[in-house]
């Protein structure tokens, strides 16, 4: 597969096989998020030689013996990276106890096992990655490594002042956040569009931020992450990222 990641070959796939918690060799072989893997292992669904594995255990994969309910963990594939334009109405995650739809069941064509990276809301609409290459996964997701993440945001309210308030430090939840960059695309009858960029991910932040400024979240969409833009992507639909584009993402800087 042409897709890699910089620095990709030999060095990565023998990492694969070093001693390390049994939630990143998870994560690694494109199993499941490392959150999710740890709630696995608390569910007692992972067994590491037979025995039930338990939270913060070690393992070295190809010498001990890794189950996920029953099945055998497979030697990792080739490195995948996907870009999703996810619809509202979905989950990001891989399965759900409640029966609703994820966007797993939007890339059922894909032969490898992959994992969305971060989360949008079920409503949220946009850019999702998708791969089962935890270090990169770990590299978008992490707020150390200040990966832009822009919205578009479809709001009710005086949106001239939402954005002026946008671009101040905004306490959420004991925190305090400021967005990289705040502009108004748009004036709306009862509101307007604004672009909002972050390099944090906190949970459902883009909403809390727009109800402490005053605003209505109308709809809400993801459209770049770093450097990468969702373009032309119809809502559903579903690319191989470029080796060009998965090497841009891989920069540890963030954008200036």
């Amino acid at each position: 597969m042409s897709n890699s990641k910089q620095g990709a070959g030999d060095e990565y796939k023998s990492s694969l096989f070093k001693k390390k918690r049994l939630q990143k060799i998870l994560s690694d072989h494109g199993v499941v998020s490392r959150r999710e893997a740890e709630r696995m292992i608390l569910e007692g669904r992972v067994h590491v030689n037979g025995i039930q594995a338990t939270l913060g255990q070690s393992a070295e994969f190809g010498i001990d013996d890794i189950t996920i309910d029953g099945v055998t963990l497979a030697a990792g594939d080739e490195p995948v990276y996907i870009m999703l334009n996810k619809p509202r109405g979905y989950i990001t995650t891989v399965n759900d106890e409640k029966g609703r739809k994820t966007v797993m069941s939007l890339i059922r064509d894909v032969d490898t096992r992959v994992y969305p990276i971060g989360r949008l809301d079920m409503n949220t609409e946009g850019l999702l990655l998708l791969t089962n290459d935890g270090d990169f996964a770990n590299t978008i997701a992490h707020p150390s490594y200040e990966k832009r993440k822009t919205y578009e945001v479809k709001v009710r309210g005086d949106a001239r002042k939402i954005v002026q308030l946008m671009r101040l430090p905004i306490k959420i939840d004991d925190y305090m956040i400021q967005a990289k960059e705040v502009s108004l695309s748009k004036i709306t009858e009862d509101g307007g569009v604004i672009r909002i960029t972050i390099t944090e991910g906190r949970n459902r932040q883009i909403h809390k931020m727009c109800a402490v400024c005053g605003a209505k979240v109308q709809t809400l969409k993801r459209v770049s992450v770093g450097t990468l833009k969702l373009g032309s992507l119809k809502p559903g639909q579903w690319r191989y990222l470029t080796g060009e584009e998965v090497h841009s993402l891989w920069s540890k800087k963030a954008l200036p």
